[in-house]
């Protein structure tokens, strides 16, 4: 699936049977709690916390999730995310082309 496929699936869904988009506000607030959620899971699989009883390692699950939300909030600003991450790979590769090859700290 692609991202724009993504975002015309997501739109679809919403459309029959989510009733409509959360507002833009509300899916702001979502987003900050889906990746909270990530946040958890990544503390206990790779950070120095451990699984409680009963929490599962759903890593991608929960990033799943963040997309989810981050499709949603694209559709309904009128993002094309396909277009800005294309501008994103552009905007990255001029300004750190050499950056991060010349990072002493990134060597081996």
């Amino acid at each position: 699936m692609t991202i724009d496929e993504a975002q015309k699936a997501v739109d679809e869904w919403i459309k029959k049977y989510g009733v409509r988009y959360f507002s833009e506000l509300t899916n702001m607030a979502c987003l900050t709690e889906e990746v909270g959620e990530l946040a958890r899971v990544m503390a206990r699989k790779y950070g120095d916390q451990s699984f409680k009883a009963g929490e599962k390692d759903n890593i991608g699950e929960e990033m799943a999730d963040v997309l989810w939300v981050l499709i949603c909030l694209a559709n309904q600003t009128g993002v094309n995310l396909t277009d800005e991450l294309k501008k994103s790979f552009e905007k990255k590769t001029r300004r750190d082309s050499q950056r991060h090859i010349n990072n002493e700290k990134l060597k081996v």
